[in-house]
C-alpha cells in the first residue's frame, strides 16, 4: 500500500526529531516553505502537522509556527501502518534510521483448535498459519506478535475492516521471556482481527510491547458517507 504524502513527510521530520538533527525548541519553516521543499499543498503540510502534534513530536504556538516539543514520546498509529514491513514501522521510529533493526519470523502450520477455530470462524482442524515475529532495536526487544490465519485465505493485505484492542496486561510466558520482563509485569497488548466486510476472518493478531514504549495510541479509519 502506496503511504500518503503527509505520512512520508511527517515521517522525515520526525526522523530529524528523534535523532537529534532537530533538537526541542527548534522551529520548523512555516507552511509555505515546507511545501516548497516537499513538492506539495499547503493542504498536505497541514496534514503533517496534524500528524506530528498527534505524535507529541512538535507543538504549534499561534502567530509563530511548529516548534520541536520537550521529550517527543513514540505514538503507534493505526491502521494504516498496519501494511507497512516491521523493518519499516520500527525502522522509522528508530534515531533518524541509525540504529539497528532486526526482525526474526518463524511460521508454521497446524489444525486449529477450539480456540483458534473460533476466533478464525472455521472448523476445528482447519490449517491455519501460525507466524511469531520478534523485533529489536539496537539489541532491545521492543515487539513480538503471535498471528494466525486460514491457509486458504486471501492476503490479509485485501482486508476491507481492522479491529484494534488496546490492553494492559501480564504478558504471555513466551512474550514475557522475549521481552526480558517478569511474569508479572504488564505490557502493552494489542489484538487484531483482520475482517472483510462479510465478517469474514483474514487473520488475528496479538502483539506485545514494553509498556513504556509509546506514548499513546492514535486510532484512524474510513467513514463510508452516509446516503
Amino acid at each position: 500500500m502506496t503511504e500518503p504524502q503527509y505520512v512520508s513527510i511527517a515521517g522525515e521530520i520526525a526522523q530529524k526529531i528523534r535523532s537529534g538533527a532537530l533538537p526541542v525548541g527548534t522551529q520548523l519553516p512555516s507552511y509555505t516553505e515546507l511545501a516548497k521543499t516537499h513538492g506539495v499543498s499547503e493542504i498536505v503540510i497541514r496534514s503533517v502537522k496534524d500528524l506530528l502534534v498527534r505524535q507529541g513530536l512538535v507543538r504549534t504556538v499561534q502567530r509563530r509556527g511548529m516548534f520541536v516539543a520537550d521529550q517527543p514520546k513514540l505514538v503507534r498509529i493505526a491502521p494504516e501502518r498496519q501494511w507497512e514491513d516491521p523493518e519499516v514501522t520500527f525502522g522509522n521510529e528508530s534515531a533518524g534510521g541509525r540504529e539497528a533493526v532486526t526482525i526474526q519470523r518463524e511460521e508454521y502450520r497446524l489444525p486449529a483448535d477450539d480456540e483458534r477455530a473460533s476466533l478464525l470462524r472455521v472448523d476445528v482442524g482447519t490449517e491455519v498459519i501460525h507466524t511469531v515475529v520478534k523485533a529489536t532495536v539496537e539489541e532491545r526487544p521492543v515487539s513480538i506478535s503471535d498471528s494466525y490465519q486460514p491457509s486458504d485465505a486471501p492476503a490479509v493485505s485485501t482486508a476491507e475492516i481492522l479491529e484494534e484492542t488496546v490492553t494492559d496486561r501480564s504478558a504471555e510466558p513466551a512474550h514475557a521471556e522475549w521481552l526480558r520482563i517478569g511474569a508479572n509485569d504488564l505490557i502493552k497488548a494489542v489484538h487484531q482481527r483482520f475482517l472483510m466486510s462479510d465478517g469474514r476472518v483474514l487473520m488475528v493478531s496479538d502483539v506485545s510491547y514494553p509498556k513504556d514504549r509509546y506514548g499513546s495510541f492514535v486510532f484512524r479509519m474510513a467513514l463510508d458517507p452516509q446516503e
